[in-house]
């Protein structure tokens, strides 16, 4: 199993300074965030036994906004030795959508 604690992941295609600061307790894993247009977001969730993540999301943006929705995400070994993760995401009400992004360590 993968240990997220205290792993730092980013979006490299946003320019927001939003950094995310994973924390695990056994298959337990949690992470907040904040910056740019996010006040406030945390994830929480589990991991398998082959490091994929299955985590809830939630994150107030600036303009007051809440957004709530659901990831899967699954690690990837970069040639640098870090990780990425591949986010298979569904975002929830109103303005729903699905899509794949993308985080990268930051080391």
């Amino acid at each position: 199993m993968i240990n997220y604690e205290g792993r730092r992941f980013r979006n490299p295609e946003a320019d927001d300074g939003v950094i995310a600061r994973y924390h695990q307790s056994g298959d337990l894993v949690w992470a907040h965030f904040s910056g740019g247009k996010v006040r406030r977001g945390s994830v929480n969730g589990v991991v398998d036994t082959a490091g994929v993540l299955s985590l809830v999301y939630t994150m107030v943006l600036a303009d007051n906004e809440i957004i709530t929705g659901f990831t899967r995400t699954t690690p990837e070994q970069t040639s640098e030795g870090g990780l990425r993760l591949r986010e298979e995401w569904e975002r929830y009400g109103p303005n729903g959508s699905i899509g794949v992004s993308y985080l990268e360590e930051v080391r």
